[in-house]
């Protein structure tokens, strides 16, 4: 054989057997396998070795003397391990395996006269020394139900229990990884050979260059890579010579002569000349070496494999090493006998709270560690199950603490019990501890969901557990703010960042599409409503109504919003979700809601509309709040969906757990709709789109979008669909976050990361929108552009394929695929040009008066512009579009109009868009402005006014408009903007607390003044505004500080109550129209 071969057996197979034995795995070949199964293919335990270990590694140690076991006994054991209770389902007799050789079994003896229970195991997982390992290949197995035989190609062995079943393949073959994967999924069908599996721990499918590992029933979309990791080079170059040094080692005669004696006998010659040179490393040896070391594998077995909620789980690499690293901190303590914990941050989706478990096990077992007192806080209230489980092992007790006081009682008495909470009972435990716990021996492991160790928490925590270590788990990385606070806790121990899961295809791609919609008002329905209640009172109580009801009737217009998405959302699930399966579950979706009501108000109609089934899960309403703010909430909607829920369920809860239940499990629900639970700690992989319709920020954004990125069979990636405008928010948040050192924007790259297929189109979308502009001649001509856009056909096109490509190039720029492999060059044209193309849309687009981006504004003043854009009828007019601000121009085009009604629709028209894209400025003025104009159009079409009176009153108001003009202005507000808007703000919101009276002194203009001098008093320096001081949080949070302070001068001079509600909001809105006039 004079060139290498792509044979399974000589390319994968034998390299692989070669390499276990190397490592110390004694060779068995199929013929002395079967024999020591007592020549049965039925029987997969090699009865003759687990016997005589059996006697080996179990004695009797009483009264300072050593007995074996009985044979009655062992033979007890081997039948207990042999009969395990396949009738309960496959992974349930796994389980009981496990059990069986993690916990072992106590089998009665009489010793010196005495009937005692004594200890017995299986493997010897203190001293991996005394257990044996084996190896075998085509370990012929008879299938279920059949006389045919399965042949893995080579089990491990550990007691002569078959615990690790490895496939080979040639890499020639396609996918040759996915066909071994394949194979071990037919194995343990039940017409396979669950004979074999329900004792396996570990299974493998080598390819030569690409090698993955599960464990028993894992689906294909789970299995994983191993990565070694390493704190020193020198710790590298030592592992990978001593992997190499074994690769080249020839075998001792007597076993190379087991080897090649029968079936490998032909290609001896090959390997003799093989092993005359040095040989490649390949990443099957790597996995090999990593995992099937006899002590590694002892570790993996015993220490990170779990079973969640009926699924069997093996470590990742990035969890192994983690809390390894974790626990060699942890173990040491310091002079004063203090441990040093940290933060842990591994990405959404790594499997973190399972990280948490596995390291809590780890610590009440270390040996360096005396009666340690761990408490997990968690936010996943289907953790306690998975932990008590885990812990078992141990012989650990586990205690779930329902209360605050509860978990103080806990912390109080002795013991080693394990102690499990949700983050809230836990801040209510700390909250009420009257006295420290000083223990240095008190572990809090926290999955902090929410940032809670961050704020005053940690520092009222650290009062509680002086001496506790404290590790932090988070699953997004930390704000460079929070760095400071981190290092208190130690620092950063290890990291996973979101590359690094995407890499490893740990988690799913996230595809990202942003929705608006602009939708009419239909105010009629409400003025009718006014007409009726208002009846009754005076024209002075008609008007104090009227000003009461402009404030709360905004929320029938967020009905409006929430029917036209509920539509939206129903009609793209039915296209775009409802049919998908992942595996055998449905694919789902989650909706995030402003606040409870919007939830409600959402399940109301998306259950009306009737195309797809949902359900709200929100938590218990407090019923001491919201009374005064219906604008917010309205709590006799929630409390009676709260009462019919508590009806229903029983308790809080069970339904939360029903609810997650029939999410991730039974066809429906089939969207889940919340506001802020399950933004954090809910995994369901089923969960495929992701409904955004409020804003969400920062850590809170990433950890919301990584709902959706769990693996599921056949899921290629996740949707966002955002009807809010988050995207900047994400861009910001992936600038704001940083890790530490090397772990900064980078680490986030592939966050929204879309198939490569899509980026493929971005060169041909970036040609289509220069392809409208061929006929431009000067391309540095920017009025040439928008000239040629004022043909509406081409400009609608223009916006058509302008979107395209700015869609195309954000999810582009999100790849790290496209970064790195496209140049600087082009990169750097796409962006320029995306900028230019985006700027010239919104130039045209306000020329033009085709649109209105709202998506800039706050969420309440968009509202309120909303509220009076309306097409009703004939009012509105539509003539050539023609930008309002260019008032010459606009004057040109109503030239061209004949009627004095039509010049008048015309001009009020354009009037209102503009008073709608200056709204925020000032918005009580604009407000009143923009009413006047409607009472006006409708006096005309009324016949309430002439037609000349109709064109003179809009001509007004647009001079209004323009010059800034309002009426009853106060002295020392006289050309303050900024003043005059606050002075409006002043009386709108605290219109019912200042009562003035005849010539007594404008308390409204004084307010206003003084809250103008306190902004101005600390923008400006020098005369001029601090350069971006808009967005430097500490002038921000000083503007509110000093605004607080002079209200409650202001109250105390005055003798006037301001509730401090309304202080808060008109801190808040004064602070918007600061940033809008003085920058």
């Amino acid at each position: 054989m004079a060139v290498p071969s792509f044979n399974e057996d000589h390319i994968s197979q034998l390299p692989a057997l070669k390499l276990l034995m190397n490592m110390g795995w004694k060779y068995l070949s199929p013929e002395q396998a079967l024999e020591a199964r007592r020549g049965r293919t039925s029987n997969v335990l090699l009865e003759t070795i687990l016997k005589d270990q059996l006697q080996v590694i179990n004695t009797i140690e009483y009264k300072g003397k050593e007995f074996p076991f009985s044979d009655a006994n062992v033979n007890n054991a081997i039948l207990a391990i042999r009969d395990l209770p396949v009738q309960d389902g496959f992974i349930a007799a796994n389980k009981a395996f496990y059990e069986l050789i993690t916990l072992g079994r106590s089998f009665e003896q009489s010793v010196l006269g005495d009937k005692k229970s004594f200890s017995f195991h299986y493997i010897d997982w203190k001293h991996p020394e005394n257990n044996t390992y084996h190896v075998s290949e085509e370990f012929s197995v008879l299938r279920s139900g059949s006389s045919e035989h399965y042949r893995p190609d080579i089990v491990l062995f550990i007691n002569g229990i078959p615990v690790v079943v490895i496939e080979c393949k040639s890499p020639k073959i396609k996918d040759p990884i996915d066909k071994s994967i394949e194979q071990h999924l037919r194995n343990q069908q039940e017409d396979g050979i669950r004979a074999l599996y329900q004792y396996s721990n570990l299974v493998m499918g080598l390819a030569t260059h690409e090698a993955k590992y599960a464990t028993t029933a894992t689906q294909k979309e789970f299995w994983s890579f191993w990565k070694e990791l390493f704190k020193t080079k020198a710790e590298e170059t030592a592992w990978k010579d001593h992997l190499q040094e074994l690769k080249n080692k020839p075998l001792p005669s007597n076993e190379r002569t087991t080897l090649f004696k029968e079936r490998y006998k032909n290609v001896w010659n090959y390997f003799q000349q093989l092993e005359l040179e040095k040989q490649t490393v390949t990443e099957q040896d790597k996995l090999l070496f990593s995992v099937c070391q006899p002590k590694r594998l002892l570790d993996l077995f015993f220490n990170f494999t779990l079973y969640d909620d009926g699924i069997k789980k093996i470590t990742r690499y990035q969890q192994y090493f983690a809390v390894h690293n974790t626990l060699k901190k942890v173990a040491k303590t310091g002079l004063a006998g203090l441990r040093k914990g940290g933060v842990i941050w591994h990405t959404q989706g790594s499997g973190k709270s399972l990280t948490m478990v596995m390291l809590a096990q780890l610590i009440a077992t270390h040996p360096q560690i005396k009666n340690p007192k761990i408490i997990l806080v968690t936010d996943r209230i289907d953790l306690d199950d998975q932990i008590t489980e885990t812990f078992k092992k141990c012989q650990i007790p586990v205690e779930n603490a329902q209360t605050g006081k509860h978990l103080v009682e806990l912390l109080s008495g002795t013991g080693d019990t394990v102690i499990t909470t949700l983050i809230h009972k836990f801040e209510a435990a700390v909250n009420r501890a009257k006295q420290g716990f000083d223990s240095p021996d008190i572990f809090v492991l926290v999955d902090e969901g929410h940032r809670s160790q961050y704020g005053t928490f940690n520092i009222k925590m650290q009062k509680v557990f002086p001496k506790g270590c404290f590790i932090a788990f988070t699953g997004t990385p930390l704000m460079k703010k929070e760095k400071s606070t981190a290092n208190r806790f130690g620092g950063l121990i290890d990291v996973y960042s979101i590359t690094d899961a995407v890499e490893d295809g740990a988690v799913v791609p996230l595809l990202y599409e942003g929705r608006h919609n602009l939708i009419e008002v239909n105010e009629k329905p409400l003025d009718n409503y006014f007409d009726r209640v208002s009846e009754p009172l005076t024209p002075y109580g008609k008007a104090a109504l009227k000003r009461k009801f402009s404030s709360t009737n905004q929320l029938n217009k967020a009905e409006e919003v929430i029917y036209a998405r509920a539509w939206d959302i129903s009609d793209h699930y039915e296209q775009n979700v409802q049919d998908i399966l992942f595996g055998s579950l449905k694919a789902k979706g989650q909706l995030v809601a402003p606040n409870k009501t919007t939830a409600i108000r959402y399940r109301e109609f998306i259950k009306e509309i009737g195309k797809v089934t949902c359900e709200v899960l929100i938590s218990p309403p407090d019923v001491r709040e919201n009374y005064e703010d219906a604008f917010e909430e309205s709590d006799d909607l929630i409390l009676k969906f709260w009462k019919a829920m508590m009806d229903k369920y029983g308790s809080p809860e069970n339904y939360e757990k029903s609810l997650i239940n029939s999410f991730k499990k039974q066809d429906h629900p089939e969207i889940i709709i919340v506001v802020d639970k399950l933004l954090t700690g809910f995994d369901a992989p089923n969960n495929y789109v992701l409904y955004l319709t409020r804003q969400l920020k920062e850590h809170t954004l990433l950890q919301a979008i990584a709902r959706v990125n769990r693996l599921a069979p056949g899921k290629e990636h996740g949707l966002i669909i955002d009807y809010y405008g988050n995207l900047e928010n994400l861009d910001s948040a992936l600038e704001t976050y940083s890790g530490t050192n090397n772990y900064d924007a980078a680490d986030l790259e592939g966050t929204l990361t879309n198939i490569s297929e899509e980026i493929k189109k971005l060169p041909q979308a970036h040609s289509e929108v220069w392809d409208i502009f061929k006929e431009v001649k000067n391309k540095y001509d920017e009025p040439a552009y928008e000239k040629l856009l004022q043909d509406e056909a081409i400009r609608h096109i223009f916006y058509e394929k302008v979107s395209a490509f700015s869609r195309l190039l954000k999810l582009a720029l999100s790849s790290f695929e496209f970064i790195s492999k496209t140049p600087d060059q082009q990169i750097n044209k796409y962006k320029q040009d995306a900028k230019f193309f985006l700027g010239l849309r919104i130039s045209v687009k306000r020329r033009y008066f085709d649109d209105l981006e709202y998506k800039e504004y706050e969420p309440q003043v968009q509202k309120l512009i909303d509220k009076h854009i309306t097409t009703e009828g004939e009012i509105l007019r539509i003539t050539e579009m023609v930008n309002i601000f260019d008032k010459e121009q606009r004057e040109q085009e109503v030239e061209k109009i004949t009627s004095k009604a039509a010049k008048a629709d015309h001009i009020a028209s354009r009037t209102i868009k503009a008073i709608n894209v200056k709204m925020n400025e000032d918005p009580v003025y604009f407000k009143k402005l923009s009413r006047l104009i409607r009472d006006t159009i409708d006096g005309y079409h009324q016949h309430r006014i002439s037609e000349a009176d109709y064109l003179k009153k809009a001509k007004e108001y647009e001079d209004q408009f323009h010059n800034g003009r309002q009426d009853n202005i106060p002295e020392n507000l006289v050309g303050n903007d900024a003043g005059i808007a606050i002075y409006n703000l002043v009386n709108e919101i605290f219109k019912d607390h200042l009562k003035r009276s005849e010539g007594a002194e404008n308390v409204g203009a004084i307010i206003a003044e003084g809250i103008d001098n306190v902004i101005k008093s600390i923008v400006f320096e020098n005369g001029k505004p601090i350069i971006d001081w808009v967005n430097k949080s500490d002038i921000e949070g000083k503007i509110r500080i000093d605004i607080d302070d002079y209200l409650f001068e202001i109250k105390v001079q005055q003798d006037i109550e301001l509730p401090f509600d309304l202080i808060d909001e008109l801190v808040e809105e004064g602070l918007k129209i600061a940033k809008l006039k003085y920058v």
